[in-house]
């Protein structure tokens, strides 16, 4: 069901037991690893729970979760045989399977994907004080637009390049982002966030610097959807956070992604299915999940270019 490789300087996080556990597991035992994002996301947090779904509905198997750069890395981890699974954003994945942005000429053509868990939006935040109101007026100023190689900071530079915003993009880490913005070094940042509630690094900001949500205008939003496939776009109402009006914001579905040359379809049958019946364990982590729909979202991801694992939709078409 999986590989046992050595990963590295790559940090891990061996759930299900410590690492003297790995070695008493009994001949056959088999491991699986997750390429999940930076340590800092929540996004990170939820990977864990993923890790210990799998495990309780495989027994015998044990999920090791990589840190890494999330979407653009895993996918180049997964084409090079690095990891089994990893998070995956839609429009990334679409773009890698043809071949194009980032993956101009590099098709991974046996990406495909074995069960979503979030649709995200980017939050394009920026100091109320330093007078941006518009996505226009990021032209020249300090911003950074993501973690290096996350979707987001993909998805985010391709808009901007698109509607010839400029910004002096500075990059970094999470907390590097929160610090810049915090001792106005940086005008805002972007970054992956749910629909549903105001994201973990916002309200810490919040805290102590008015902040304002950024959207694109109707003629922004065309531009963006006729050249990045995967995207959709999402109107989030007034009052998202304090004072801010409404505003449109890019949508695309997340997944988790292998690809057929590294998973057999009893192996991505098994994964899902895990997920699925051990779904308690990712809504503990986080609650808005307890309302997602898996098998509609899965199923409703072909419909923008994302293929799925014919093992894992096995699971998802008979799954009640």
């Amino acid at each position: 069901m999986g590989r046992r490789r050595g990963r590295g300087r790559a940090s891990a996080l061996f759930c299900g037991g410590a690492f003297a556990a790995l070695l008493a597991l009994p001949a056959g035992a088999e491991t699986l690893t997750l390429g999940a994002t930076n340590a800092t996301s929540s996004h990170y947090q939820v990977a864990v729970g993923m890790a210990q779904a799998i495990e309780k509905g495989n027994p015998g198997t044990t999920v090791t979760v990589v840190e890494t750069g999330a979407s653009v890395d895993n996918v180049r981890r997964l084409a090079r045989g690095e990891i089994d699974l990893g998070l995956v954003a839609g429009d990334v994945f679409v773009q890698a399977k043809n071949g194009t942005g980032q993956f101009e000429g590099k098709p991974v053509a046996d990406l495909v994907a074995l069960y979503p868990y979030d649709d995200s939006i980017i939050n394009i935040a920026v100091r109320v004080d330093s007078g941006i109101t518009d996505l226009n007026g990021l032209t020249g100023k300090n911003f950074t637009p993501g973690i290096r190689g996350s979707g987001g900071e993909l998805l985010v530079t391709q808009s901007f390049n698109l509607l010839g915003i400029k910004p002096r993009y500075i990059y970094g880490t999470v907390n590097d982002a929160i610090e810049g913005v915090g001792n106005n070094q940086l005008v805002g940042y972007s970054k992956y966030a749910a629909a549903s509630r105001v994201d973990a690094t916002l309200r810490e900001l919040m805290t102590k610097v008015d902040m304002r949500i950024l959207g694109f205008n109707k003629e922004q939003q065309e531009k963006v959807l006729a050249k990045i496939p995967g995207v959709s776009f999402v109107t989030i109402p007034v009052g998202f956070i304090k004072d801010n009006p409404a505003f449109a914001t890019p949508s695309v579905p997340i997944v988790y992604a292998t690809r057929l040359s590294l998973m057999n379809d009893a192996t991505a049958k098994k994964i899902a299915h895990a997920i699925d019946q051990n779904r308690q364990i990712l809504i503990s982590v986080w609650p808005q999940l307890k309302d997602y729909d898996f098998k509609k979202s899965l199923l409703e991801t072909v419909e923008i270019g994302i293929a799925v694992h014919p093992g894992a939709l096995a699971h998802w078409k008979s799954a009640q």
